[in-house]
C-alpha cells in the first residue's frame, strides 16, 4: 500500500480589520450577486460567516510589514469595511482570516471562486421551507435574504410540490419550468396523476400540464367570476389556484359547480329586479349565442324626460366642459393638472348618466314583449328590454271579420261579377238610393299597373327619393318585425351564423354593431306609419349612416365548405378591398384557442416567418406543438399578422411589393 503524504492546511488567524487590504491580483473584478449594503446588512445580523484568505504584504527587502492583502472574499472585505464607514464596526475589530503563503495568489483566487458550487434550487426550496415552518413569516424570510416577498412565495409554492415530484427534478428528469407548472394546484395526488398520464407522452412541455391541471377549472378572466366576484367565491367557501410564475398573476377557480350555483343565484337576482315590470317573459342566460334577437321586434321605448332642474344642470355641465376643452385643448400636447383632468372625468360620467337614462314603456308592450339578461365581457349585467316574439306580435294583426262575406284574402263581395252590366253606365239614370258599385278587381288591378310603371319611371328620375324609398324599407324590416308598409319589392335579410367561433360575440366588431343598432332604435317612432315623416325629417348625413347600418346587416361573407367559391365571397373580397379592411386593426389577433392550437406546427412557424422574420421562427421551430404555440401566441401579438382567409387581397399585395426594411415588420396585413 503507498503511503500518502500527510497535508497541512493554511493557518487562520484573526487580524485587525485596518491591517488588511483589497490585492490588485483578486480575479473578480466584474460585480455580481446581491449588493455590498445587502451582504453587509447580513454579516451584521450573522456576523462573518467565512473566513477571507489573505497573504502577508513583503516590502522590497521580503520582509512581512503586518499588513495582509485579500485574494479571496474581496466582497466580504468590502461589506466589512462599508460596515466601519457606517461606525457599525471598529476600525480594529478582529477579522478571521486563512493566511496563504505558498503558490500563486492569483491560482488561489481563480480556486476559491470556480470551486464554488451554488446551491441547488430545491435545497434552497426547502430551506425557505423550514425557515417557515419554524415560524418566519414571508416577509420575515425576505428581509433576511434580501429578496421580494413574492420570491419566497414562489419558493414556497414549489416546495410544497409532490415530493415524489420534487425528486425527480433533484434527479433532473424534471425541468425547473415543469415544476413550475405543477404548483398550480395544490393537490399532490393530481400532479402525480397528470405526471404519470404524460410522463410516456409526446407533449410533456410546462404549457401542456398547466392544461391538464386546470382543464376543469374556471379563469380568474371569465366574465363568470368578474360578475360574482372573487371575495364572494372565497366567501363560499371555493378554492383559487394560483400561478405565482405567471406575469398576468394568473389564476383559476377550482370548484366550478359553486361559480354556476352563484352566477345562477346573482342573475335570478336581476331578473327578480325586473319582473314587477310586468314583462310577458324574462330569458337568463350568462350569454346568447350572436344574432339571438334575429326575427325578434323590438318595440321602442320613450327616455325618461328631464326635469326643469335636470335640464338646467346637464346645461351647465355641457358649458363647463366646453370652457375646459376650449381652455386646455388648444394644444393637444399639454397635459391637463390632475385636479382639471378630474373634474373632466366628472363631467363626462354624468353626462353620459343623462345619455342612458331609463327608457319608459307603455304597459300594452310590456305585456306582450319580453327581456333577454346575460353578461358582457366585462361581466356587468346586460339587459335587453322591449323583444317581441313572432307569435304575440301576429296577435296585433289586423284580423278579418267572420261576419264579413266574400273572400277574406281580397275583400269581393260575393255578388261582384266583373262582368254584370253596371247600370250606372250608357247614360241610364240611378235612383238616388241605390249605392254606386266598387270598381271591379280586376280593373285596380290593371289601372295601378299602369301606375306602378310609372311610378318607377318617376323615381328613376329623383335619386333622392329613391334613396328615401329603399332606406324607408330597410328600415321597416330592420326595426320593425313586421314592416311590411312599403311599395318597393326590396326584401331584407340578415342571417346568424351557423358556427360560433370563440368570443364572436364579444368582439369589438360584435360590439359596435350591437351599440349603433340600439343607438338607431331609440331614435325610430313606435308607429312604422310614422317612419315616412321621421326619415324626411333627418338631415343627410344621418340618413346616409342609418342606410349603411341597415345594408351593413344583411351582408354575409362566410365561406362555406359546400360554397365556398360563390359569387358572395368574391363580392365580399371587393367590399374589403373598397373600405381598406385590415382584420387586425378591427381587434382580430392569433390566439391558441382561435387559430394557433387548430393548425399543425408548419403552418404556426409559417406565421411567425411572415410577420417577424426567418430567425426569430428558427428560435421556435424546435419547440413541441404546445410550447411553439404559447411562444407564437406572445410573438405576434403586436404583429397585426393575420391568417389567409382574413387578409384583404389587394392590401396584401402592396404590403409585399412594398420593401423589406427589417424581420419586425409584418407583411401580410393591410398598410395603414
Amino acid at each position: 500500500m503507498t503511503n500518502r503524504k500527510k497535508i497541512s492546511l493554511s493557518r487562520s488567524q484573526d487580524i485587525p480589520f485596518d491591517k488588511l487590504v483589497m490585492s490588485e491580483r483578486n480575479v473578480r473584478h466584474v460585480r455580481a450577486g446581491i449588493s455590498i449594503e445587502e451582504l453587509a446588512e447580513d454579516i451584521a445580523r450573522r456576523t462573518l460567516l467565512q473566513s477571507l484568505s489573505v497573504r502577508p504584504v513583503t516590502d522590497d527587502d521580503g520582509k512581512e510589514t503586518g499588513r495582509h492583502e485579500i485574494q479571496a472574499g474581496g466582497r466580504r472585505y468590502r461589506a466589512l469595511e462599508y460596515l466601519v464607514k457606517e461606525k457599525r464596526l471598529a476600525k480594529n475589530a478582529a477579522i478571521p482570516c486563512v493566511i496563504r503563503e505558498d503558490g500563486l495568489l492569483e491560482e488561489d483566487s481563480l480556486a476559491e471562486n470556480v470551486q464554488r458550487i451554488n446551491l441547488h434550487p430545491l435545497d434552497q426550496f426547502r430551506a425557505f421551507q423550514t425557515l417557515s415552518e419554524k415560524g418566519l413569516s414571508v416577509e420575515d424570510i425576505a428581509a433576511r435574504f434580501f429578496v421580494t416577498a413574492k420570491i419566497v412565495r414562489q419558493r414556497l409554492k414549489l416546495a410544497s410540490v409532490s415530493p415524489k415530484l420534487l425528486d425527480l427534478y433533484a434527479e433532473e428528469e424534471l425541468t425547473l419550468e415543469q415544476l413550475m407548472a405543477f404548483s398550480v394546484t395544490d393537490d399532490q395526488a393530481r400532479q402525480e396523476q397528470v405526471w404519470d398520464s404524460v410522463r410516456q407522452a409526446y407533449n410533456q412541455e410546462p404549457y401542456y400540464i398547466r392544461r391538464l391541471l386546470t382543464e376543469d377549472t374556471v379563469r380568474v378572466t371569465d366574465k363568470r367570476v368578474r360578475f360574482v366576484g372573487l371575495e364572494a367565491y372565497e366567501a363560499a367557501g371555493g378554492v383559487v389556484m394560483r400561478d405565482l410564475f405567471s406575469q398576468v398573476d394568473e389564476g383559476w377557480l377550482q370548484d366550478v359547480a359553486l361559480l354556476e350555483k352563484l352566477v345562477a343565484t346573482g342573475l335570478e337576482a336581476e331578473r327578480d329586479a325586473i319582473v314587477d315590470e310586468g314583462w310577458k317573459w324574462i330569458e337568463v342566460a350568462v350569454d346568447f349565442p350572436y344574432g339571438h334577437t334575429i326575427g325578434l321586434e323590438r318595440i321602442s321605448g320613450e327616455v325618461e324626460p328631464l326635469s326643469d332642474e335636470e335640464t338646467a344642470w346637464q346645461d351647465a355641465l355641457r358649458n363647463e366642459l366646453a370652457g375646459i376643452e376650449e381652455h386646455y385643448f388648444v394644444d393637444q400636447d399639454e397635459d391637463l393638472p390632475e385636479e382639471v383632468d378630474k373634474r373632466l372625468g366628472e363631467i363626462e360620467a354624468e353626462l353620459e348618466a343623462f345619455d342612458n337614462r331609463p327608457v319608459l314603456y307603455a304597459p300594452d308592450d310590456i305585456a306582450k314583449a319580453g327581456v333577454f339578461i346575460s353578461l358582457e365581457s366585462d361581466g356587468s349585467v346586460r339587459i335587453e328590454r322591449g323583444f317581441v316574439k313572432p307569435e304575440d306580435q301576429e296577435q296585433d294583426d289586423d284580423t278579418v271579420d267572420p261576419d264579413q262575406s266574400g273572400d277574406p284574402q281580397t275583400g269581393d263581395e260575393a255578388d261582384d261579377d266583373e262582368n254584370a252590366p253596371n247600370t250606372a253606365i250608357d247614360g241610364l239614370d240611378e235612383p238616388d238610393d241605390i249605392r254606386v258599385k266598387p270598381l271591379s278587381d280586376r280593373l285596380i288591378l290593371e289601372l295601378t299597373a299602369y301606375r306602378t310603371l310609372a311610378l318607377r319611371n318617376a323615381l328613376a328620375g329623383d335619386p333622392d327619393i329613391a334613396f328615401l324609398a329603399a332606406l324607408h324599407v330597410l328600415v321597416l324590416q330592420s326595426f320593425y318585425h313586421f314592416g311590411s308598409g312599403s311599395c318597393l319589392q326590396i326584401t331584407f335579410k340578415s342571417s346568424g351564423f351557423s358556427v360560433q367561433p370563440p368570443d364572436l360575440n364579444d368582439s369589438p366588431a360584435a360590439s359596435d354593431i350591437a351599440a349603433r343598432h340600439e343607438n338607431w332604435e331609440r331614435q325610430m317612432p313606435g308607429d312604422p306609419d310614422h317612419l315616412w315623416a321621421a326619415l324626411c325629417e333627418m338631415d343627410t348625413d344621418s340618413r346616409m349612416a342609418l342606410f349603411a347600418h341597415c345594408v351593413s346587416l344583411t351582408l354575409y361573407a362566410v365561406s362555406e365548405p359546400w360554397n365556398r367559391h360563390s359569387d358572395a365571397v368574391r363580392h365580399a373580397d371587393i367590399l374589403a378591398d373598397v373600405l381598406k379592411l385590415d382584420m387586425a386593426t378591427s381587434g382580430w389577433k392569433p390566439t391558441a384557442d382561435n387559430y394557433l392550437s387548430r393548425v399543425p406546427k408548419n403552418r404556426i412557424l409559417e406565421a411567425v416567418t411572415e410577420a417577424l422574420g426567418t430567425e426569430t421562427a428558427q428560435r421556435i421551430d424546435h419547440l413541441k406543438k404546445g410550447g411553439m404555440v404559447r411562444e407564437a401566441e406572445q410573438l405576434l401579438n403586436d404583429t397585426g399578422w393575420v391568417p389567409e382567409p382574413l387578409r384583404t387581397p389587394e392590401l396584401q399585395s402592396v404590403a409585399e411589393d412594398e420593401p423589406d426594411d427589417g424581420p419586425s415588420e409584418p407583411v401580410a396585413t393591410a398598410a395603414e
